[in-house]
């Protein structure tokens, strides 16, 4: 009976000790919020300056551009200033309340009072294009913008079809398939306002892997016979035999057309949605791996797969010329290979890509 006691004083001494421990750890946590909402006060200050200081900017460059006159950039900075004084005296009220709220509520509230929930948001993009790499951001990210933004990034997708200009040969000869041969890219561009105060010419460059396949015909396949690569008969009855080759490339074009200029408060951008523009340009890179595929049923009549990597005497460096029209982010894409498919060959084969780019600015 003594021991049962003595267990059960230990088990509520315990439980005692752990709950004031408890106690003592909620004033604390919201002590150390408290004290963040307090550095937050001095931040305030220090964001509403720097919106301050880029809209001040903007009408200084708006000035000069001859855009409004001395009296108008003086009206227009007298408001900004004053509005930022009221947004500093609101925000910290705003901030002052929600200490008292934390001092008078235990922890699991915001500072709201209300429970807490987790939330995360994420957008591709703001609605300029200003924030994030890759056009991935956390959405709710509050900072000036800069007054005038010549250059924007965006992935780049392409795809469409696929074939080789073979010398002497006509398109319609082709040993490859016109319809299944096919190419695919995907890459990064950044663009570039080349005029001060007109975007009708802009710089677009960056870099994309391409995947080039040729699909062949009549049962047949590439054999290196002593460097020299030909069409012979497969041995066997193949359902797939395709040709693939994977580049790594480095564009760059001039494009040109209209676009439309949306100003708003304290900056302005260039828009070229629903404008018809056109692209013309270079590009040039290293072929990173050649392989061919071949699906077939072996002499038992038995589903077999081989990929053949490498020994097909390609051509190490990729270049050539490539060209659009687009509307908006949508273009219909064209490029040629000025190097051979494989090299050192009695007969050139230079591949040929016509079909649907997509720059996702």
């Amino acid at each position: 009976m003594q021991k049962i006691t003595l267990c059960l004083v230990l088990f509520t001494l315990s439980f005692s000790v752990q709950l004031i421990n408890a106690q003592d750890t909620i004033p604390n946590m919201n002590k150390q919020k408290i004290e963040s909402l307090k550095k937050l006060k001095a931040q305030v200050q220090d964001d509403e300056k720097a919106f301050l200081k880029s809209e001040v900017e903007a009408i200084n460059e708006k000035l000069e551009k001859g855009e409004i006159s001395q009296d108008q950039a003086q009206f227009q900075k007298e408001e900004a200033a004053k509005k930022r004084a009221l947004n500093i005296e609101n925000r910290i009220a705003i901030i002052d309340n929600k200490i008292e709220l934390l001092e008078r509520n235990e922890d699991g509230y915001n500072e709201n009072g209300e429970k807490k929930k987790k939330q995360i948001e994420i957008t591709i993009s703001d609605e300029d294009g200003d924030d994030g790499f890759l056009g991935i951001i956390t959405k709710g990210e509050d900072k000036p913008k800069k007054y005038d933004r010549r250059t924007s990034n965006f992935p780049v997708f392409a795809i469409g079809f696929n074939n080789a200009i073979i010398e002497g040969e006509k398109l319609d000869d082709s040993p490859y398939k016109l319809g299944g041969s096919g190419f695919v890219e995907i890459g990064y561009a950044w663009k570039t306002r080349i005029l001060n105060n007109s975007n009708f010419l802009r710089l677009k460059y960056g870099f994309s892997f391409q995947w080039n396949k040729l699909n062949i015909k009549n049962n047949q396949y590439l054999v290196n016979n002593n460097g020299v690569i030909s069409l012979e008969p497969f041995p066997n009855a193949a359902s797939v035999i395709k040709f693939r080759m994977t580049n790594l490339v480095f564009p760059v074009h001039l494009e040109f057309g209209p676009s439309k200029r949306i100003d708003k408060h304290s900056y302005y951008r260039y828009s070229t949605k629903r404008q018809i523009n056109f692209g013309i340009g270079f590009y040039g890179g290293f072929n990173i791996q050649s392989m061919q595929k071949l699906k077939y049923r072996d002499s038992n009549g038995n589903r077999a797969k081989d990929k053949l990597k490498g020994g097909y005497n390609t051509s190490n460096l990729i270049y050539g010329p490539s060209a659009y029209i687009a509307i908006g982010g949508a273009a219909l894409y064209f490029k040629y290979d000025l190097n051979p498919i494989f090299k050192n060959q009695p007969v050139n084969q230079n591949n040929i890509s016509l079909g649907l780019r997509f720059d996702m600015d």
